[in-house]
C-alpha cells in the first residue's frame, strides 16, 4: 500500500448499502482508471455496485482488501482488514485497558483520497448486542475519534457485574480513571516516539549548494525525505518566494524545481477547470506550485519532462467540520493530468 501521512481522520461513510456483483466489463471507464491512477501494482478479485458506489475487491501488496470509487469515478478510499497485533501497542493497549467486557468485531486500516491514513476499530459489548461503535487511531495508534461509551463508566458497568456485593467505595476505588488519581498533580508527560531528522547525503548538499546555494535563501533549507526517492529542500529565496528544489535521495542528481505561486499569479485555465469541476462547491486553492525540471534532468524515454503544476485544493464539511484535502496535477498550458491520492511529504498540506 502506498505510504500516506496522516492528518485528521475523516470519516466517510465505510458502511455501504445494498451490493450486487458486476462483471468489469459494467464498471465505468472512468471508475477503471481512477484505480489504476490510485495504485502502481494490484489485481482485482471481484467488482460490486452499491447505490451511488462501486468497489473493487482488490489485492495490493499481497493484502486484500476494498477500494471504493463514486459513481463518477473518483476514488473515496480504502479498506484493508488488519490483524490486532499487527497494529501499534498503545492502540491495542488503549482498547484492552479501557473497555472490559467488550470484544473487537472488525479492524480495518483505511487510505483516503484526502490523503489520510488511520484504524478504524468496530467494537461491540460481548453476549447479545446490536449495537457496534466506531473508534478512530492515527497510524501510531492515539485514538482521534470515538463513539464508544465513555471508559470510566465501562469499567464501572463491569466490575459491578463480575462484584454484585461490592459497596460503592470498593466500586470507586477499583475503577478510578487516571484522571482521578492524577487531579492536583500535573499529567506525566507522553513519550512521544522521536523521529531522526532527516540528512540528505552529501552529493545532495553539494547540489543544491551548486544549483540554489544557501546565501541566496532567505530562509532554510529545510531537507525532508520525499517517499525515499527524493531529498527535498524547501526554502525562501531573497524575494521571499517559497520554493523546493528536489533530488535523487541517493547520488544528489538534482531533479527539478518547484516555486510557489502567489494567488494574483494562479493559472487562469487552471482556476476555470476547478470552478466547473465542483460547480457550485465551496472549496479553496490551498497552493498552487509550478515544477520545472532541471536543463540536464532525462527522463525514461531520454527525454526532459515538461513543466507541471502541483495544485491543493480544500474542501470543509458542514456537518463534520472536517477539511478534505484534493491534490490534482495539471501539464504547462493547465489541462488536468492526474488525481493524487496522498500528500507530497510531511510539509505538504494536509
Amino acid at each position: 500500500m502506498k505510504k500516506i501521512v496522516f492528518a485528521l481522520a475523516m470519516l466517510l461513510p465505510l458502511m455501504v448499502g445494498a451490493q450486487t456483483k458486476i462483471k468489469e466489463t459494467a464498471v465505468p471507464r472512468s471508475v477503471l482508471l481512477s484505480l489504476e491512477k490510485t495504485y502502481d501494482s494490484y489485481k482485482v478479485k471481484t467488482w460490486y455496485q452499491a447505490p451511488g458506489q462501486y468497489i473493487a475487491e482488490v489485492l495490493i501488496d499481497g493484502q486484500e482488501g476494498r477500494s471504493y470509487f463514486t459513481a463518477g469515478g473518483d476514488w473515496q478510499y480504502s479498506s484493508f482488514p488488519v490483524k490486532m497485533e499487527e497494529c501499534p501497542t498503545l492502540m491495542t493497549s488503549y482498547f484492552t485497558n479501557n473497555y472490559p467486557g467488550y470484544r473487537v468485531k472488525s479492524l480495518d486500516y483505511v487510505e483516503e483520497m484526502s490523503g489520510d491514513n488511520y484504524y478504524r476499530m468496530i467494537i461491540t459489548k460481548k453476549g447479545i448486542s446490536d449495537k457496534d461503535f466506531e473508534l478512530i487511531y492515527d497510524t501510531r495508534g492515539k485514538l482521534q475519534k470515538s463513539n464508544a461509551p465513555d471508559p470510566a463508566a465501562v469499567k464501572r458497568d463491569y466490575y459491578t457485574h463480575n462484584n454484585p456485593d461490592a459497596t460503592d467505595e470498593e466500586i470507586t476505588k477499583a475503577t478510578k480513571t487516571e484522571t482521578n488519581r492524577l487531579r492536583g498533580r500535573p499529567a506525566p508527560k507522553v513519550d512521544e516516539p522521536q523521529v531522526e531528522e532527516f540528512k540528505p547525503c552529501d552529493a545532495a548538499l553539494a547540489s543544491f549548494e551548486k544549483t540554489i546555494g544557501s546565501k541566496r535563501c532567505k530562509a532554510g533549507p529545510e531537507w525532508i525525505n520525499r517517499n525515499d526517492q527524493y531529498a527535498v529542500a524547501y526554502f525562501t529565496d531573497k524575494q521571499k518566494v517559497e520554493k523546493d528544489a528536489v533530488f535523487d535521495i541517493n547520488d544528489g542528481t538534482p531533479i527539478m524545481t518547484g516555486k510557489v505561486l502567489p494567488k494574483e499569479r494562479y493559472n487562469n485555465s487552471i482556476l476555470k477547470y476547478l470552478a466547473e469541476k465542483f460547480n457550485g462547491e465551496k472549496y479553496k486553492v490551498e497552493k498552487m506550485v509550478v515544477y520545472e525540471y532541471n536543463s540536464k534532468y532525462r527522463g525514461a524515454d531520454g527525454k526532459k519532462p515538461k513543466p507541471y503544476t502541483y495544485v491543493v485544493v480544500s474542501q470543509r464539511n458542514k456537518e463534520t467540520r472536517q477539511t478534505k484535502f484534493i491534490r490534482m496535477e495539471f501539464d504547462s498550458k493547465g489541462n488536468f493530468l492526474n488525481l493524487l491520492a496522498q500528500p507530497l511529504d510531511e510539509k505538504d498540506v494536509q
